[in-house]
């Protein structure tokens, strides 16, 4: 009998038709699972996503047992675990006398950069194979990206839908636009009738992985329970198809809306199945897709939610494996605050950020809104160190993985690659975010008044942002209205913005 190679399934590779799988022999082969330390704390991940990872993992291996696979599981607590996946797997190589090792391809360069050094660790062949779940391949976006002198998501997203065929008409897309994306601003009211995501009851699986991670990892961020995730691929596809029935009609028209009392809205919270695996991004795109044609969801919605997935998910995968490792290194504004302590806390008289912050300790989500325009927003406005945004939101959602997180931190949200990923800061003063939700109606700061003490601290810190950066910024064609309306301001009117805001940020901690 031939010696067995050993087939590394990654926590966020929970997908029978993984590439690594779909080349492994079921008689000879094993599977080698393992929860280490060095995963969970390489950034010290909310207690949620961890738990969330750690029993999805363990409800994964024991659909590979039943599916006919022999699988080496390392659980957390197992006396001679290693600690790290290279351990782990020099552990199994010598146990089984493996000849060989295949994996696919992980999500974060780090990995994939300690994966080809395991060859010569291991003495063994380490196959490092194409995670084929996604649209494009590194090679397909660098081709694309080839020769650009910008690199539009817009563009991309055109090309993704002409090969899948989404909302397509022949080579022309449905309704006669690409991008309904102008229909899908509008505020929200609060209504008792707003869907919620479904919810699981944890099973004797998780609460042992709860009760793990509570004695593990208790002093990480955030609130462990109530832990609702669900855990498996049947209970992902329950959570898709309460969001398709339930939410997916209104989800384009209040996309961008926040609610002081609905963490939730219309949102899918879909994006932790999809990101660990569970649910097939292709499939679920389709499945909504159908929704339209059924006459069920509105263009406006499926093709919002479609591009997110197709079109924004893809091209920032694009833009972190170009760019990576140099990319994390980035700060075109050469920011240098530190991260203010109330980012861990939510202790801070700003409702917004106090809303988006609570929410993300409870719940290890917040929408895209509120990560850019109230969290994201107020670091780039502060000058808060890009890095330390970055690894800030790496560690507190359960969908953050490095190569969907930094991009969207580090380029989208802080502009610190300087306009790579977008073509302008995603700057905003308190009136987008008044406009936008009801957190200004319970706030301390007034967010009509621009200057001084009572002022919303968004409205100063605006102005400062742009003039302390306005020799990088001044020349953005999409910016020159706004530093045209800043030139247009009395002498006093300015100093009072600058005064205001360095105030501010004086009592910043």
């Amino acid at each position: 009998m031939s010696q067995c190679r050993l087939v590394l399934i990654l926590g966020d590779q929970l997908t029978p038709a993984l590439s690594s799988l779909q080349a492994a022999d079921r008689q000879r082969d094993i599977l080698v699972m393992a929860e280490v330390v060095e995963e969970a704390t390489y950034v010290r991940h909310h207690k949620k996503k961890i738990a969330f990872l750690f029993s999805a993992m363990r409800h994964f291996a024991e659909h590979l047992r039943s599916d006919g696979w022999t699988v080496d599981y390392r659980t957390l607590d197992d006396t001679d675990n290693s600690g790290s996946l290279g351990g782990e797997i020099a552990r199994a190589a010598k146990q089984h006398d493996a000849a060989a090792v295949t994996v696919t391809e992980p999500g974060e360069w780090r990995l994939r950069d300690a994966m080809e050094g395991w060859l010569d660790a291991l003495g063994l062949p380490v196959d490092i194979l194409p995670d084929t779940r996604f649209i494009a391949s590194h090679d397909d976006f660098a081709d694309w990206a080839e020769g650009r002198k910008q690199l539009r998501m817009e563009f991309f997203y055109r090309e993704m839908r002409r090969k899948t065929g989404l909302l397509m008409e022949g080579d022309q897309p449905i309704g006669g636009k690409w991008n309904f994306d102008a229909e899908n601003r509008k505020p929200a009211k609060s209504d008792v009738f707003m869907p919620q995501p479904a919810g699981f009851k944890p099973d004797q699986i998780t609460k042992g992985v709860l009760k793990l991670v509570a004695e593990r990892f208790g002093d990480h961020f955030g609130d462990l329970e109530p832990f609702w995730f669900g855990v498996t691929a049947a209970q992902a596809e329950e959570a898709l198809e309460t969001f398709i029935e339930q939410a997916l009609p209104k989800f384009g028209d209040f996309q961008d809306a926040m609610l002081s009392d609905q963490r939730f809205l219309y949102h899918s919270i879909l994006s932790l199945y999809i990101n660990a695996g569970l649910l097939d991004p292709l499939a679920v795109c389709r499945r909504v897709e159908t929704e339209y044609h059924a006459g069920r969801a509105p263009l406006n919605a499926v093709e919002g939610f479609i591009r997110q997935i197709i079109g924004w998910r893809e091209f920032v995968r694009g833009i972190y494996w170009l760019k990576m490792p140099d990319y994390v290194g980035e700060n075109f504004f050469n920011a240098k605050r530190a991260l203010p302590d109330f980012y861990w806390t939510a202790e801070t008289d700003m409702a917004c950020l106090r809303a988006a912050i609570t929410q993300t300790k409870e719940e290890a989500y917040a929408h895209h809104i509120q990560r850019l325009m109230v969290t994201g927003n107020f670091a780039m406005l502060a000058g808060v160190d890009p890095k330390e945004v970055h690894e800030w939101y790496l560690m507190v959602y359960a969908d953050a993985y490095e190569w969907v997180e930094l991009p969207n931190t580090l380029g989208m949200s802080q502009f610190a690659d300087g306009g790579l990923l977008g073509s302008k800061p995603y700057a905003a003063s308190g009136n987008y975010i008044n406009k936008m939700s009801d957190y200004c109606h319970s706030c301390r700061y007034k967010v009509q008044q621009k200057t001084g003490e009572d002022a919303c601290p968004f409205n100063p810190l605006y102005w400062h942002f742009l003039e302390r950066n306005g020799d990088k910024l001044r020349g953005n064609p999409r910016l020159g209205q706004v530093y045209r309306t800043w030139d247009r301001m009395s002498d006093e009117k300015r100093a009072d913005y600058l005064d205001s805001a360095e105030r501010f940020l004086e009592k910043l901690i």
